[in-house]
């Protein structure tokens, strides 16, 4: 048996380990930690102390034990949504943090030990991410089949009433500029923001992102000409603020449309007829917000934060299946931002999309030419 040098090492010290450890990520920039990320340190010091107990020499270890141990440990990271990045960084700082304290205070562990210490890190990490990737496939296959039959009963609805809608009007039966071509035209759009929002969630979901540079002057406006058909076609008021030119933005533009389009189409379905809606963007040297605020009502109290759970919905009209906000609370934090919401009770609801600035390199004044 090894001597036991490092194994009481990391029993004596786990307050002061995992402490340390909390400390090193919250101070990591990328991937950017969470609440939620170290509560899988004393399992894994746990891990170490068995292996290391059971290890006969540097290069005998119980690899098994500690593989399942951590294939439970990569299964739990993906439930609580953790990233793979993460899954890596976390188990390479609590070795870090172990080898930092033991020089600090001197401990008398030999190399072997340490080289011990590597290999059950080498297994851990090896099967916490391969069991990670396993249970994430499994998941996004899952939603995958979920998702395709929602995406096709939503379409065979909207494609039934625009189908029966433009019957009517081409029968001669309705008025081409009435409620039934209102319908129409509404169904219609319906069918263009599914599919922007089914493309939006396809890339989310394959990390395909285009990242380019977005005057956000230029964006509002290619989302104003849709937006007011829309208001239109639903018979509300839609006020949209000018934006100063410069102000610019970095992330995937066809992401970034979707998610703003699908705020405007919650504000515009739960509006009562002929209210108001506004998208007003406010920015700052740091950051840029646009605000969609509605007439809805207000929201029932305690209710904001479900809103953003997968086919959680709101209102009378349960037309959808309530993934939409879902989508924008992923494509958000995708580009490096957030959605808030704000009740204004017995009026309606804020949502704000709050993305990064990109800042202005400074000028250099240069001295003139002599």
């Amino acid at each position: 048996m090894l001597s036991s040098v490092l194994d009481q090492f990391l029993i004596s010290n786990r307050d002061a380990i995992i402490a340390r450890a909390r400390a090193r990520v919250a101070l990591r920039r990328s991937p950017k930690p969470t609440d939620l990320e170290l509560a899988g340190i004393p399992l894994f010091l746990d891990q170490l102390g068995d292996a290391l107990r059971k290890a006969k020499s540097s290069s005998v270890i119980d690899h098994d034990q500690i593989g399942k141990s951590a294939g439970h440990h990569g299964r739990d990271l993906q439930r609580m949504g953790l990233t793979i990045a993460q899954v890596v960084h976390d188990y390479g700082d609590v070795c870090q943090t172990i080898t930092e304290l033991a020089v600090q205070q001197k401990a008398p562990i030999s190399g072997e030990e340490f080289q011990t210490l590597n290999l059950c890190l080498d297994d851990a990490i090896a099967e916490a991410v391969t069991e990670y990737s396993r249970q994430r496939e499994r998941t996004i296959a899952d939603q995958g089949t979920e998702r395709l039959g929602i995406l096709t009963h939503e379409l065979r609805n909207l494609v039934n009433t625009a189908t029966l809608s433009f019957e009517s009007i081409k029968s001669g039966r309705v008025a081409p500029g009435g409620s039934t071509a209102l319908l129409h035209s509404r169904t219609l759009m319906g069918l263009r923001d599914l599919l922007d929002r089914s493309l939006a969630e396809v890339r989310l979901d394959a990390g395909i992102e285009s990242h380019q540079d977005i005057s956000v002057a230029e964006f509002i406006e290619e989302l104003e000409i849709g937006a007011l058909l829309q208001a239109q076609a639903r018979g509300h008021a839609l006020a949209i603020t000018p934006v100063e030119r410069g102000v610019t933005i970095v992330g995937d533009r066809l992401i970034l449309a979707a998610t703003v389009a699908n705020l405007l189409h919650n504000a515009f379905k739960f509006t009562r007829r002929h209210g108001s809606i506004s998208l007003t963007t406010r920015s700052t040297p740091e950051r840029v917000c646009f605000e969609v605020e509605d007439e809805c009502g207000g929201l029932p109290l305690g209710k904001s934060d479900e809103l953003f759970r997968p086919y959680e919905q709101r209102g009378a009209d349960r037309t959808g299946v309530g993934l939409g906000l879902a989508m924008c609370l992923r494509a958000a934090k995708a580009n490096g931002g957030e959605i808030r919401v704000r009740d204004l009770p017995g009026k309606g609801c804020i949502f704000t999309l709050d993305l990064p600035r990109k800042s202005t390199p400074p000028t250099v004044a240069l001295d003139p030419v002599r």
